[in-house]
């Protein structure tokens, strides 16, 4: 049988919880609930962490590599030759990759992953209807850029933006999706050689600034939004990141109200996002292939929303580090849910297994291809591993999770039990002294085998904790 197609559909900031068929009733998405009928979902799914506040971008470099936080090189700025892409991996299985989106790991490795592309964007973030986007350039140096006035309000200055158009007023979201849309529709599936293909849309919402179609944003009064249960006007103690740009997002302290407008801007661009994806996947049924089309759907990172008293993901709790992820396709299970705890970075190396194929010595992830089948001896990951720059180190395992803070004035302990309370509201670290011990063990251990100390921010923060 012919290799299946595959299509990374990559949501930017959406949380685990915002799907419908997965628990959250008051949001809109029934083209992503449909892979989860027709899929297997990864309930406990997440990422390590990062080692600076641009979150999304190490968790790209992660994605794309297999490769865990401290084997990266920096921060995932640039992605090293010996560190095998998933693109450039399935161009030697024979694979036609074409890349669309949002792309935060360089240009030149952007060439190396993708025989083609449009409508790409570098960077972290900007404005979803004015995104400074690119034709593909084989050469890989992407050398256009356009002009322009980062405030206005406050100077004249005119700054270069890597870009060669701007397609003003169409939102990031219709971009990206008409972009794939067009992609598919041109492609000759009549004839009998063609080559599977690698289709990588990396959407931008629904990260700020949270603007969509007024359709979209009619869809959710945010009177009607209830307050998180973990919502805290600040949290209980100051880690070193409160003036991290999410975090400005919104006054201290924070209100109700505001957090209730967050949540409903939030979930509509999740719809707007949701019709985006179900126009690929019309357009996939339309070509004649989802039959052996694998369908990914999985983001980059969560966020706070108000929970804890924060607005960013710059942080160890469930809502930040927590991300969606559903494989559908041939020789997937469909209807089925996995608890089984995992990374972002496992997905490289389990869509090397499902193709049979060989392993890339640079990747480190684990496949999740066991689970998929259904080995229920299969636990995976036994414990996961967080970090937050110099700020913040994380253990999770056995139902707890163990969150350790230090700063050069500061230090601070939490401990939760998600069995009885995922929401993170009750500290037991002063109550139960010995998970405490048993954690900071493991936690340790992790520390070791990730490489930790070895770059600065790990140094820094082992510094403070040990100080």
């Amino acid at each position: 049988m012919k290799q299946p197609n595959i299509i990374l559909l990559f949501a930017d900031d959406q949380r685990f919880d915002t799907i419908q068929s997965l628990g959250n009733r008051r949001v809109h998405t029934p083209n992503i609930d449909s892979l989860v009928k027709q899929g297997t979902a990864f309930t406990n799914a997440h990422i390590p962490g990062s080692t600076c506040g641009a979150v999304c971008m190490p968790s790209r470099a992660m994605l794309h590599t297999g490769r865990s936080l401290y084997h990266l090189q920096e921060e995932g700025q640039e992605i090293p030759e010996d560190h095998t892409l998933m693109g450039e991996y399935l161009q030697e299985q024979g694979y036609d990759c074409y890349g669309i989106g949002k792309w935060h790991n360089g240009s030149s490795s952007y060439c190396r992953s993708f025989s083609g592309g449009d409508e790409i964007f570098f960077g972290g973030m900007w404005d979803h209807w004015n995104v400074p986007a690119n034709h593909f350039d084989p050469s890989g140096e992407y050398s256009a850029s356009v002009p322009y006035i980062s405030d206005a309000f406050h100077s004249r200055s005119v700054d270069l933006m890597q870009s060669d158009h701007i397609s003003p007023g169409k939102h990031s979201t219709d971009l990206f999706t008409d972009a794939a849309v067009n992609w598919l529709s041109g492609l000759n599936r009549d004839s009998g050689d063609s080559k599977p293909f690698f289709l990588n849309v990396a959407f931008m919402a629904p990260h700020d600034p949270r603007s969509m179609p007024q359709k979209y944003q009619d869809m959710f009064n945010p009177e009607d939004i209830p307050i998180p249960e973990n919502f805290m006007a600040e949290h209980p103690f100051d880690f070193g990141i409160r003036n991290v740009r999410d975090e400005i997002l919104a006054a201290y302290p924070r209100t109700e109200s505001e957090v209730r407008k967050h949540i409903a801007e939030y979930y509509a661009m999740i719809a707007h996002l949701d019709d985006g994806i179900g126009k690929i996947l019309n357009a996939v049924e339309d070509i004649g292939v989802r039959e052996n089309t694998i369908v990914i759907f999985a983001g980059d990172n969560g966020l706070a929303l108000g929970q804890h008293g924060l607005f960013g993901k710059q942080n160890a709790y469930e809502h930040s580090v927590r991300v969606p992820l559903i494989f559908s396709g041939p020789g997937i299970p469909k209807g089925v849910r996995r608890n089984q705890p995992c990374y972002l970075f496992d997905i490289f190396p389990t869509l090397v297994d499902l193709l049979e194929g060989k392993r890339p010595e640079s990747v480190e992830g684990l496949s999740l291809k066991p689970v998929i089948d259904g080995d229920v001896d299969v636990k995976h990951r036994e414990s996961l591993y967080f970090a937050y720059e110099d700020k913040l180190r994380a253990v999770k395992k056995d139902g707890y999770k163990l969150i350790e803070y230090a700063g050069e004035e500061s230090r601070n302990t939490q401990l939760f039990d998600l069995g009885i309370d995922p929401a993170e509201i009750t500290d037991l670290s002063s109550t139960l002294p010995d998970v405490v011990v048993t954690l900071r063990v493991e936690l340790f251990r992790l520390r070791d085998e990730w490489d930790d100390l070895s770059h600065p921010t790990g140094k820094r923060f082992w510094d403070f904790y040990n100080g």
